[in-house]
């Protein structure tokens, strides 16, 4: 059994947003067996820290999951003190040397963990991070921008060289391996179990966008990836290098690999896309929530008509540069927990 704090930037329910922190949520529900999740901690990326603690409190709710708890976070570069900070630094004493910390924001909590409690690195067992680059991350002929390591870059930096046993699931190798819209029907539409009717709901909007902005007939579930390296390591192949790391380059999201390097890392890629894929989703549909579908008959013929009505749109604002690859999304305040 791992204990896991998962730090998010969940947005999964606002819209235009990516919905992979709360898809990596749902698959850690679907692990209950392996995973003791402790709780969530919020960070911004994605969107601002209240709308993702809001996002993320609403999922929860929805979900019947209630009972995992919520710490809200630094909401900006250098706003280290925070309930967040305050819990990731607790649990890494309360579990020394056993403590799991999967990341798929910016790094603002950790790093404030670190200030708190300097033996922070040193009592968790393992960090496992979604971001970074290692070479310009180009989807469908558009170089996106690395949106995760670059939000809080010295945090970055401090995790990346202090942290112990740290892994990293890097933007360029979450774009070998694509959820195909097919696949996703196939999938999700033969079953009528909770979670898969929750993913629906919640997903089924952001799964066309792809290709209605990029012509790419599915999406990338970037978070998912490192929360199942978290609890399947065997679904990967480990790639351990020395990396010569720096403010200046995290300001980019920029990993450099060098064999002078101080920082040892590994960036783990996926040894069998396709198996990896079904696994995904039999974890999503093994989780046990008591989510109750709003998705009835005359809803699901009014987003057959409004869905590609909102993809348009949704072309429109990205080719007028009003919207960035990952369709951040802006929203009200939220509340704490």
């Amino acid at each position: 059994m791992k204990h896991v704090v998962y730090d998010c930037d969940n947005t999964l329910g606002v819209l235009f947003s990516d919905v992979d922190d709360g898809l990596a949520l749902l698959y850690l529900m679907g692990e209950s067996e392996g995973v003791d999740l402790l709780g969530v901690t919020t960070t911004y990326g994605n969107s601002r820290e209240e709308k993702v603690c809001e996002a993320t409190l609403q999922m929860l709710e929805e979900c019947g999951k209630e009972e995992i708890p919520v710490f809200r976070g630094g909401d900006a570069p250098g706003r280290y003190e925070s309930a967040a900070a305050d819990f990731l630094a607790e649990q890494a004493n309360r579990f020394p040397g056993e403590l799991s910390v999967l990341a798929t924001g910016s790094l603002t909590n950790l790093e404030g963990a670190y200030r708190k409690d300097p033996h922070f690195f040193e009592n968790v067992k393992e960090i496992v991070l979604m971001g970074g680059i290692t070479a310009p991350l180009v989807f469908s002929k558009n170089t996106m921008d690395e949106l995760n390591f670059s939000c809080d870059p010295q945090a970055s930096y401090d995790v990346l060289t202090k942290g112990r046993n740290v892994s990293v699931i890097t933007g360029n190798n979450c774009l070998k391996v694509l959820f195909t819209t097919k696949e996703y029907r196939e999938k999700l539409y033969s079953t009528h179990t909770s979670a898969g009717n929750f993913i629906r709901d919640k997903a089924d909007l952001y799964a066309g966008l792809n290709e209605a902005v990029f012509g790419i007939e599915g999406f990338y579930n970037w978070d998912v990836l490192a929360a199942a390296y978290l609890c399947h390591p065997e679904q990967f192949d480990d790639h351990r290098s020395c990396y010569d790391l720096s403010v200046k380059d995290l300001e980019t999201g920029f990993l450099r690999v060098s064999g002078d390097g101080l920082s040892g890392l590994n960036l783990p890629e996926v040894r069998d896309a396709e198996g990896f894929r079904d696994h995904v989703y039999a974890t999503w549909l093994a989780a046990d929530i008591s989510y109750r579908s709003r998705n009835y008959l005359p809803l699901r013929a009014l987003k057959r008509i409004v869905y590609p009505i909102l993809h348009k749109a949704a072309a429109v604002y990205w080719n007028r540069g009003k919207m960035s690859v990952k369709f951040t999304g802006e929203g009200v305040n939220g509340h704490g927990a």
